[in-house]
């Protein structure tokens, strides 16, 4: 369908990639990762035709349909539903023709309409646009009224609808809430053409592609399957690339000990001088690229007493007499990780400023822990930057009692080490700015940190080194993303912010999934259409699903616990053993040797029941 062949494309006289060969077949599904500023943008306007390669050529069948979904976005009077109905280029220039085509004419344009389903598009467009969060409301909304965030949707649903043969997406849920990236998850699944996406949502990078294209190091390779399998295929071939290469180095030592050693000698000169020729012929292997990754770790914070904040009868919002949220009826504890969940609207956001003590509470009390610091991130910030200043101009006031080494060490806590931080920010990359932003907050070792959409920015290696250093903190963290990977692996809690209130979500994610795309909507605000029955009876039978799995999940979170306590039992058995070997105590070593028998034998007898709970879980279905 379409085949890149020898592309290559530079940069201001600058090699960006080099030699990049790929075929994309009809309905093949591929994700292209890689690191920030590794082209990967500038590879899918190759393929729309909006940039033309340095070297090489790209071949595309015949009237071959390519859309791009990136940073632009609608604009003027017309509405969301207009834009997306005007993608189907053929029905909007039939509808436009059949207004002055004569009556024989005319009757061939409706049989054309009828073909295509021309009269059943206006139903399908407000599905697409509801599915991404644009209400029934907002569909009739003039297009200039809108967010930016908001008209990217618009453009998202517009490409859906146009349905081309080859759709690129880049980025597509960076300006959606969890629900609509759930959504849209699902339907690209379902998508019945080719599709190329560019993502950092590893998630999405799991479901939806049977390929992944990697680029790094100025070259494209071809990984088949989902993210996971690529992320371990890559790990192998890097790890066996460096041992051959050790082997490349300890033979290239070898030779030139000899060399060294006997070139001067009469007798070892014929030997020596083979040697040289050997080594001429000892090449480097191609490396497979190993990125460097980010580490990020962040301060520990003094510790507090708990509650680190409650909250009776709260009522918050920005006009007084017309809270967004009210009853809010909370506590927030020292080690608390929690996610909130509800569509863009419903206040997330609000509340995230109310924990940040940004908004107050116009009604009902809101108690904080005495010396309390709270670390607010928020999708904004980063665009407050000064784009003169460096990390260390931005960080060093925060910290006015550290001396300049302290402020540079916290800089290097956030992979700003060395030179790095005395880069003007003008010349950081978006996830640059996103760890900078990350390193601010958090100069005063806050007790809770509160994360409005943190990973906008982020690629994939960055999102991780976030969850470990979340996953590391001593404090509390409140989290919003879209991001369902990360949800996932950082909380423990959900709080569901909908119908004006905040209360703890009663599921976990895979239940709010099921909620969401069984079209309940549980995480959006009611629309004018939405039948309450219909709700009451979405969550009794969520309700009942969520019992008939709740004691096999039970089964497999034991078993896990018991499978750490045998595996951490061992780990101190092992060093005892270590300990009793250079005291030389036979006896001691023995009784050890049989304690570490029992404790693998429990460890197995663990992950044997594990694997039948397991089991069991999956054949119950998702819940």
């Amino acid at each position: 369908m379409l085949t890149l062949e020898n592309i290559a494309c530079r940069v201001e006289g600058c090699l960006l990639f080099g030699g990049v060969n790929a075929q994309i077949g009809a309905r093949r599904r591929l994700g292209l990762v890689g690191r920030n500023g590794c082209g990967k943008t500038t590879l899918l306007r190759l393929v729309a035709g909006r940039l033309e390669p340095d070297e090489g050529r790209i071949v595309r069948a015949r009237g071959l349909s390519v859309r791009l979904v990136d940073q632009e976005v609608p604009g003027g009077p017309g509405t969301p539903r207009d834009a997306v109905l005007a993608a189907d280029g053929e029905r909007a220039a039939l509808i436009a023709e059949a207004e002055s085509a004569g009556a024989a004419r005319r009757a061939g344009i409706e049989v054309r309409l009828a073909e295509i389903g021309a009269h059943a598009a206006p139903a399908r467009a407000a599905r697409l646009l509801a599915g991404l969060g644009v209400d029934e409301a907002m569909q009739e909304t003039p297009l200039s009224s809108l967010s930016g965030g908001w008209r990217m949707r618009v453009a998202l649903a517009a490409a859906l609808f146009a349905e081309p043969d080859l759709l690129l997406l880049d980025e597509p849920t960076n300006h959606l809430d969890l629900e609509a990236a759930m959504w849209l998850e699902t339907h690209l699944k379902r998508y019945p053409r080719a599709l190329v996406v560019v993502s950092h949502d590893r998630d999405l990078l799991d479901a939806v592609p049977d390929g992944i294209l990697h680029m790094a190091g100025g070259a494209l390779t071809f990984y088949p399957g989902n993210y996971t399998r690529f992320a371990r295929t890559h790990a192998e071939r890097l790890a066996a690339t460096r041992a051959q290469q050790a082997r490349i180095d300890d033979r290239r030592r070898r030779l030139q000990g000899f060399v060294d050693r006997f070139r001067y000698n009469a007798r070892k000169a014929r030997q020596a001088q083979s040697r040289v020729k050997a080594l001429e012929k000892l090449a480097d292997l191609p490396i497979v690229a190993d990125e460097r990754t980010a580490e990020l770790t962040f301060p520990e914070p003094a510790g507090l007493r708990p509650p680190l904040m409650t909250f009776q009868d709260a009522a918050v919002g920005y006009e007084s007499g017309r809270p967004v949220l009210r009853n809010l009826n909370l506590r927030i504890d020292p080690d608390e990780r929690i996610a909130l969940l509800g569509a863009n609207g419903n206040g997330k956001s609000t509340f995230a400023r109310l924990l940040a003590d940004l908004l107050p509470p116009e009604r009902g009390t809101v108690r904080r822990a005495r010396n309390l610091a709270v670390g607010y991130f928020a999708q904004h910030q980063i665009d407050t930057l000064r784009p003169d200043a460096t990390a260390f101009d931005h960080l060093a006031p925060l910290m006015p009692d550290a001396l300049p080494e302290r402020v540079r060490a916290r800089l290097g806590a956030f992979d700003f080490g060395g030179e790095r931080a005395d880069v003007p920010v003008a010349a950081l990359s978006g996830g640059e700015k996103a760890r900078l932003n990350l390193a601010l907050i958090t100069s005063r070792s806050p007790q809770l940190l509160v994360l409005d959409e943190p990973t906008n920015h982020l690629d994939i290696e960055s999102r991780r080194a976030l969850v470990d250093a979340l996953q590391g903190f001593g404090g509390a963290v409140v989290l919003i993303a879209h991001d369902m990977h990360l949800v996932q692996l950082v909380a423990d809690r959900l709080w569901l912010v909908r119908d004006g209130t905040v209360r703890p979500y009663d599921g976990d994610l895979d239940d709010y999934r099921a909620e969401i795309l069984d079209g309940t909507g549980a995480g959006r605000a009611d629309g004018p259409g939405r039948a309450v029955s219909s709700r009451k009876e979405a969550r009794r039978a969520a309700a009942a699903d969520r019992d008939r799995r709740k004691p096999l999940k039970d089964a497999v979170a034991a078993a896990e616990s018991r499978i750490a306590r045998a595996q951490e039992a061992q780990r101190s058995l092992h060093e005892a053993l270590a300990s009793a070997a250079r005291e030389d105590d036979a006896e001691r070593i023995a009784a050890l040797g049989r304690e570490l028998a029992d404790a693998r034998r429990a460890e197995a007898a663990a992950e044997g029941d594990w694997f039948a709970a397991s089991e069991a879980l999956e054949r119950a279905g998702p819940g």
